[in-house]
């Protein structure tokens, strides 16, 4: 039966990405198999669908051969916005391959009246802009950030993480919690009081999963520092499921 219908591959790891893995099998599954690919970044990430794949695909090469080898018609990149690598790869081997590909971005978040942002171009002027504003700091930007950080040696730092790593953090005062979203601002408004947070780190990822800590900045009169999105591969890009699905009918449908 799945011989005959078109195959969508989804690059996933966010909440938007099994959504639409849901609404796409649930709406179009009589003429689509759908592939859930997950990075593998995280210990028992959340799955979905029918069909889940985990673990890297070896570079573009390695993507483009899958996209070959398992008849791939559709590749939708609901990754991260700020997962530049894999990004840049389906779009080269979308590319190389000829496949439809589109790019399911949720929106950021928007500035409202009493947000105290400052908005930097990336993690490194994020560093800079640290000691000016804040000591006791709520640092959300990914495991893999944390190195930019290392060297501010008087400031302490509250990390939030999805898994704990295997090697200690890399900064001189810090406590580790870990949790995974959603997490509402009543809740986040306690973490920061309990902490005494005077000062949020976070990158502009949007979504609702972890905008409890932007409305609990504002409610508290907190600085936020927001990294800006990188700038996308090239290509059709959406933001929302719904306009993903619409997406794939079109293809289904020429």
């Amino acid at each position: 039966m799945t011989a005959c219908k078109a195959t969508l591959l989804i690059l996933g790891g966010t909440g938007e990405a099994l959504r639409l893995v849901r609404v796409a099998e649930g709406e179009l599954g009589d003429r689509l198999r759908v592939i859930y690919s997950l990075a593998g970044s995280t210990r028992n990430p959340a799955k979905a669908g029918s069909e889940t794949r985990v673990g890297g695909f070896g570079g573009v090469e390695g993507l483009a051969g899958y996209i070959r080898d398992y008849g791939v018609d559709f590749l939708i990149d609901a990754t991260h916005p700020f997962s530049t690598q894999i990004s840049k790869h389906s779009c080269l081997a979308a590319a190389a391959t000829n496949t439809p590909r589109c790019v399911l971005a949720r929106a950021p978040w928007q500035a409202q009246a009493g947000n105290r942002w400052h908005e930097v171009a990336d993690m490194a002027a994020a560093v800079a802009r640290v000691p000016g504003l804040g000591g006791r700091v709520f640092l959300s930007v990914g495991a893999r950030s944390l190195d930019f950080f290392s060297g501010l040696r008087d400031c302490w730092f509250l990390v939030r993480l999805v898994d704990a790593p295997d090697d200690p953090l890399p900064l001189a005062q810090a406590e580790l919690i870990t949790g995974r979203g959603p997490f509402d601002a009543a809740g986040e408004r306690q973490l920061f009081e309990r902490y005494e947070i005077d000062l949020v780190v976070t990158r502009a990822s949007g979504g609702d999963a972890t905008k409890g800590k932007i409305d609990a900045a504002r409610d508290l009169g907190l600085p936020v520092i927001m990294v800006r999105r990188p700038a996308p591969p090239p290509g059709e890009t959406v933001e929302s499921v719904a306009a993903a699905i619409e997406w794939l009918a079109r293809g289904l449908n020429p």
